[in-house]
């Protein structure tokens, strides 16, 4: 089979544009590349269908290795023939791979390899037939210095036996099918976890840590039902020693599928086949098979987080801006006090104190009196506070001090500031200044631009995963980075005030070429026009067809460099503004003159470039993302005391996940709109109706003060 036969049946597309697009991706093409600016070699497929051929593509490469491996340790072992060859050649099934691979596996001692060292294999194969009425006499013939009776030998033919139906393709794959179609997942305390305390009391003591699991203590359900969320917490808890986790098929049903496989006929050793048929399933396949019903199940759960989390972190990259805004941010404490920074419209950090405002302080006065005087100072336009601890507080202390002009206060999300702070990235940008003073200069960014200050943290730790750290580490890297890299390109970059991080990120480039651009602009005073690019050190010809695009380039010699027209197609935008007798520059945002165009009379370009250059000219250079909004959080609520069941409060969403969306209503502790609680009609997946950082009123139907729990509906 073809790479692309294995992956066509994956994309709604012909053929050919499967082909032109593994072909793309394999002369260095990236994902954001190919879906913006070849189109027509991709039928126009975006970059969710440009990843899925992607992904699938190199799983046609893993299963290819992994047959060349198989291949050649059957090869080794000289026991290859041509059915063996073929089964393995025409199979694309990675479970079924492994299991026409299981017995040429190198094993460990077993009890059936112990039986052949001992020479039973013939006697083995005489049962197996299924033909013999006298096993015990045929036995006989099997004694020697190692087996001594005939029950001896029968038992080890037995253990031989055992193994070949654990090796039983067809019936491996058929008793899988079972356990994942008709199986029950159930998982439950470990005993030493959960102690009695007393017969009157009927209480039960938990052991620490133990708690978060109870609602898995005593669960079943269906193999094929269980939610992704769901399976990975029993699967932490089992690793944390509080659960145990079991896969269960109903028995009657895979003993009948086992014996119709294995058992023929109605002599003697049909009847000892029979027999092993128990055996075989208790102690070798169905420990066997739980483990790989895990796996999948693992594998299924791992690409439901990774794709929550992926979902949330494009949403979070691409949050709204405020802008180039001068800000004063703030990283609010108690004890420790306000850490206060001011920024120039750059990000440049002016200056910084700390005020301390809150108990046991409480220097209010002096405090107001110092951030007044630093928004007049410094020509403050907006005040981002950061959402962690005193965030209320500090909140409520700034609306009240009065200043000259109007200064928007922004609460700004602040999960993995710390790690910012104490990171490599940020000692390098601020040497002189402690973790603390770093911290809220990244509250101050994220609020001008959340993409720029958000890809110098590691993903994992901006606070929007579920189960991260449960995932498969390796997947969960590419598929993050993917989105970085989705998120900065849709964006576009400007290549003369874009961090070496951000650059990085842009297709075609890598940390390399991006410090390259840094010291290119450096020394020459900013880089000009998109053709100037090809001067930076190591930028090659096809680093600069796959960057160039995405690099924005300001008053240029070009306005063209400032748009997201790639400059291979400079040209159609020549053509078509030759067509209607004005310059380049008088046609680019004249809504009116474009509108008045038909692609179809300029399809010698092609049609999907043709309509993306003129729906960009219509707005060059816009940036897709939404315009920063305030949210007012309820001043009446300041902890999970001052709340109450029924009542209505404003809210903004800080997580979705496969089971519902985490609300930030104000206090510490978030709230939880379960999916059944979002809407009127059943909700399938939450991330069709909420989004991050969008806006709520929601009400409480629930409230948990000791497990610190609170219960939101947005149901009417």
């Amino acid at each position: 089979m073809t790479k692309s036969a294995y992956v066509y049946p994956y994309i709604s597309k012909e053929t050919k544009y499967v082909d032109n697009v593994l072909k793309l991706l394999s002369e260095g093409a990236t994902i954001p590349f190919i879906s913006r600016y070849r189109k027509e070699m991709s039928g126009g497929m975006d970059e969710t269908e440009v990843e899925a051929v992607k992904k699938h593509g190199d799983k046609y490469d893993e299963i290819s290795s992994r047959k060349d491996t198989i291949l050649k340790a059957i090869e080794e072992q000289g026991k290859m023939n041509a059915e063996i060859r073929d089964s393995i050649e025409n199979c694309w099934d990675a479970q079924q791979l492994e299991d026409i691979y299981l017995p040429y596996k190198k094993k460990k001692q077993t009890r059936g390899e112990k039986a052949k060292a001992k020479g039973l294999e013939g006697l083995a194969r005489i049962i197996y037939k299924q033909h013999e009425n006298n096993v015990e006499n045929r036995a006989r013939d099997f004694l020697n210095s190692e087996v001594k009776t005939t029950k001896e030998a029968i038992e080890g033919a037995k253990d031989i036996i055992a193994e070949w139906i654990n090796e039983n393709t067809f019936l491996r794959q058929r008793l899988r099918d079972q356990l994942l179609n008709y199986g029950r997942i159930a998982s439950s305390v470990i005993k030493t976890k959960k102690v009695k305390t007393t017969e009157s009391e009927k209480s039960t003591m938990l052991a620490e840590g133990a708690d978060k699991y109870k609602d898995y203590f005593d669960w079943e359900e269906a193999v094929s039902k269980v939610p992704s969320h769901r399976y990975l917490a029993m699967i932490r808890g089992e690793k944390e020693g509080f659960l145990k986790v079991k896969i269960n098929g109903n028995q009657e049903k895979i003993m009948e599928i086992i014996r119709r496989t294995v058992v023929k006929g109605s002599a003697l050793s049909s009847m000892i086949v029979e027999e092993i048929c128990e055996d075989a399933w208790k102690r070798l396949i169905q420990p066997s098979l739980e483990n790989d019903i895990k796996g999948i199940l693992k594998e299924k759960s791992d690409e439901g987080a990774i794709e929550v989390f992926s979902k949330n972190l494009k949403q979070l990259l691409l949050a709204s801006p405020l802008g180039n805004k001068r800000i004063l941010a703030i990283d609010p404490g108690f004890r420790t006090g306000c850490k206060v920074v001011c920024l120039d419209e750059t990000g440049r950090l002016l200056t910084n104190v700390t005020i301390y405002p809150h108990p046991p302080q409480k220097e209010s006065s002096k405090a107001a009196s110092k951030v007044s005087q630093l928004v007049e100072t410094y020509k403050i336009e907006a005040i981002a506070i950061g959402d962690g601890t005193a965030s209320r507080e500090t909140e409520s202390f700034v609306k009240k001090i009065t200043f000259r002009s109007d200064v928007l206060v922004f609460v700004v999300r602040e999960d993995g500031a710390s790690i910012y702070s104490a990171s490599p990235i940020a000692r390098k940008e601020f040497p002189d200044y402690d973790v603390t003073v770093r911290g809220a200069v990244s509250i101050g960014r994220r609020l001008m631009d959340p993409l720029s200050e958000l890809v110098k943290i590691d993903p994992k730790s901006i606070g929007v995963g579920q189960y991260q750290h449960d995932v498969d580490q390796k997947k969960l890297k590419e598929s993050l980075d993917a989105v970085v890299i989705s998120a900065v390109n849709s964006v576009g970059v400007d290549v003369n005030t874009a961090s070496p991080y951000l650059l990085e990120y842009v297709s075609g480039l890598g940390p390399q070429l991006a410090q390259n651009i840094i010291q290119y602009r450096k020394e020459n005073k900013g880089i000009k026009s998109r053709k100037e690019l090809k001067k930076v050190a190591r930028m090659g010809d096809k680093a600069y067809e796959q960057c160039a695009g995405f690099l924005r380039i300001r008053d240029g010699e070009n306005p063209l460099d400032n748009s997201s027209v790639h400059p291979e197609s400079y040209k159609i935008v020549q053509a078509i503004a030759k067509s209607k007798n004005v310059n380049v520059e008088d046609f680019i945002g004249n809504e009116e003159l474009i509108d008045s165009i038909h692609p179809s009379e300029f399809q010698q370009f092609g049609g999907f470039t043709v309509v993306d250059i003129l729906n960009e000219l219509k707005k060059p250079g816009r940036d897709p993302r939404n315009k920063v909004k305030v949210l007012e959080f309820s001043r009446d609520i300041k902890t999970i005391e001052d709340l109450q069941v029924g009542m209505k409060i404003p809210g903004i969403v800080t997580n979705v996940t496969n089971f519902g969306a985490f609300v930030n209503i104000g206090i510490k502790e978030n709230g939880l709109i379960h999916k059944s609680q979002i809407a009127d009609e059943y909700v399938e997946d939450p991330a069709e109706y909420l989004s991050l950082d969008q806006h709520l009123e929601v009400k409480i139907v629930s409230l948990d003060p000791d497990r610190k729990r609170i219960g939101l509906t947005l149901r009417k």
